[in-house]
């Protein structure tokens, strides 16, 4: 069973996420880290010590995108656990339908420009989980005036997202978890 933390950060309010196979437990276990962004070092505290009380090793860093809110404690999770490999910000096309399994847990990548143009969001299948990053919120969706942004591109990855099967819980890049069927009828966008 699929165990999410989420970690509240920096100024702009961004989830950071910390998925593991099972509830924690006292004995060692891999984990996922999605988007570090914390800002400060009392959130880097706050996230290195959630990992070593609950005894998790990172197995990768899931980056959606590469805005500085997503990324900026990469290099506080990269001292803790050095060469942890980073999946998203080097998508290539080819990878979106490759099943990568890690931490006991498998994903796919949906290559979802718009919001900038290295968008992706992960996909957990087996678990009807989607972390959107800052393509989809719940009732809205991210920026498209920023360096990188294109409206008529995200219309496009949104339409990709919305063929995604209704029940699909989606944790965004800042606020709160929805379903790909309340966006359906609640966000404009879609």
């Amino acid at each position: 069973m699929l165990s999410i933390k989420t970690f509240y950060c920096n100024p702009f309010r961004e989830c950071t996420y910390i998925l593991t196979e099972q509830e924690p437990s006292e004995t060692p276990q891999p984990c996922l880290i999605i988007d570090p962004g914390m800002y400060e070092s009392k959130e880097e505290n706050r996230v290195l010590t959630f990992l070593r009380e609950h005894n998790l090793t990172p197995s990768a860093i899931l980056i959606t995108h590469t805005h500085p809110d997503h990324i900026c404690g990469l290099e506080a999770i990269l001292k803790a656990y050095p060469d942890t490999p980073m999946y998203g910000y080097n998508y290539h096309r080819e990878d979106e339908n490759t099943v990568i399994a890690l931490a006991g847990l498998s994903f796919r990548m949906l290559y979802t420009p718009g919001h900038k143009e290295d968008c992706v969001c992960f996909y957990f299948e087996s678990e009807d989980i989607l972390f959107s990053g800052d393509t989809l919120f719940q009732e809205s969706i991210g920026r498209t005036d920023l360096p990188g942004g294109d409206f008529g591109i995200l219309s496009a990855s949104l339409a990709k997202l919305k063929q995604l099967p209704d029940k699909t819980t989606v944790y965004p890049g800042h606020g709160y978890t929805t379903t790909i069927a309340h966006e359906k009828v609640a966000n404009p966008y879609l």
